[in-house]
């Protein structure tokens, strides 16, 4: 290429001609040198880009793991809340609908079975059968026991 342009350079004007060819000879020759530079340097830029690449990753994948981690705590927390409204619901609606609770089936079962007791030792102190619990001071017995064990 360089030969080319000495040529066209000799034709023409001579020192002006000589001044283009030393000016394009030098942009080619920064040309190539650019690109052989960026050759060298080219690798090396990927290879710390890919390097800072990396970094980026761990360092998004860490923030994101503690979002995640997050999100899955406030979820948590409002399935606890949702679970806790619902419950409310439903033993409202129970308690409208005159639904007895497991802790109010267990005191009646408690109170039932305090009774029974009190009755069979009632029984005994007498020392008649249950045909003659009716009777007498029998009877009054029989409610105050019955008192004792409901607390009136």
């Amino acid at each position: 290429m360089t030969k080319k342009l000495d040529a066209l350079a000799e034709e023409k004007d001579g020192r002006f001609g000589k001044m283009v060819v030393d000016s394009a000879t030098q942009i080619w020759l920064a040309g190539l040198g650019a690109f052989s530079k960026a050759q060298e340097e080219g690798t090396k830029l990927f290879e710390s880009l890919v390097k800072e690449g990396e970094k980026a990753q761990k360092h998004m994948r860490g923030a994101a793991g503690d979002a995640v981690a997050e999100m899955r705590e406030r979820a948590g927390e409002r399935w606890d809340k949702l679970e806790e409204v619902f419950e409310d619901r439903v033993s409202q609606v129970l308690g409208r609908l005159s639904v007895p609770t497991s802790r109010d089936v267990e005191a009646l079962k408690d109170k039932v079975d305090a009774l029974t007791a009190a009755v069979e030792d009632l029984g005994q102190r007498t020392g008649h059968g249950r045909a003659h619990a009716a009777h007498g001071d029998d009877h009054k017995e029989a409610h105050e026991a019955r008192d004792r064990v409901t607390g009136q």
